[in-house]
């Protein structure tokens, strides 16, 4: 394992799992008494959203990335040689090939669970044009490493060495052909506005679709409900009208019970003085003398 295997296989992950995998990459290094390795992995940043979105163009979408760069070297040639014609189509080629690639990293983002916001989407294409117009940003994205996005502040293609001080010719026809870059700098930015605007009202349609759905949901939920509850109360006055009813039995019932109780005292008092009067009756009998004796 070196810096370069490191670094590659860490920002192919996404932001949520670098740290843990960074640190145990240190940790394997060291375990291999290669210090100097891990101290280097221990020292890699983690990326934003932003980074990691686009370092995954140059793993999943290498085709689209280098077709994205190729316009910006033809471009950067195209502002040295100040051709205005070729730098008013290149801009356009531009401007379709950022939309596009951005679109599939915005893609790749919401499959991963990574849902990019409006303002990050922005910060991706500023990131493809720093790309676009400066050759060490476009290296950078390229490798697939960055830690946050780029941004390039100027106009023009930055140049990739210095040239001698042009004539009054070309000095001319230089300002000519910056300011059909700078017209043409205005309608991309113009169109990144409209893009960005697009998106939001597409994000709160589909937040109001969203919303509608749920209160549907809910009026349909509280209908039941209140369905339920006066089926039950239904069947709650039903129940209280049949306890009354058997309370009004219970009632009747104990006062059954205690003329029963009464009754059945008195009735077997009587019979046990009834059973007593034909003891004393048969006892008289017994002792009363016979016919015969007499």
């Amino acid at each position: 394992m070196d810096l370069d295997g490191a670094a590659d296989r860490l920002y192919g992950l996404p932001p949520g799992e670098f740290v843990a995998a960074r640190d145990a990459l240190a940790k394997e290094a060291k375990a291999a008494e290669d210090a100097g390795l891990a101290r280097q992995i221990a020292a890699l940043r983690r990326p934003t959203v932003v980074g990691w979105a686009v370092n995954q163009a140059s793993r999943r979408h290498p085709d689209e990335l280098d077709d994205l760069l190729d316009v910006g070297a033809r471009l950067r040639d195209a502002w040295q040689r100040q051709d205005a014609g070729e730098l008013a189509a290149l801009t356009r080629e531009r401007s379709a090939a950022t939309a596009r690639l951005t679109r599939l990293i915005r893609q790749d983002a919401e499959e991963s669970g990574q849902p990019l916001t409006g303002a990050a989407a922005t910060e991706i294409e500023q990131t493809l044009d720093a790309a676009v117009v400066d050759e060490t940003a476009a290296e950078q994205v390229r490798q697939g490493r960055l830690v946050r996005g780029l941004s390039y502040s100027g106009f023009a293609p930055a140049p990739a060495a210095t040239k001698a001080r042009p004539s009054p010719k070309a000095r001319e026809a230089k300002k000519g052909a910056s300011r059909t870059h700078e017209r043409a700098a205005e309608r991309q930015a113009a169109e990144r506005r409209r893009r960005e605007l697009d998106r939001a009202l597409a994000d709160a349609r589909r937040a109001a679709e969203e919303a509608e759905e749920g209160h549907a949901a809910w009026e349909a939920e509280l209908a039941q409900a209140v369905q339920d509850r006066d089926s039950l109360a239904e069947d709650v006055a039903e129940l209280a009208g049949r306890l009354a009813a058997a309370k009004d039995r219970l009632e009747a019932a104990g006062h059954r019970l205690d003329v029963a109780r009464r009754e059945e005292g008195r009735a077997r008092r009587a019979a046990e003085a009834a059973r007593a009067r034909a003891g004393t009756a048969e006892a008289a009998v017994r002792d009363a003398p016979s016919i015969t004796e007499a």
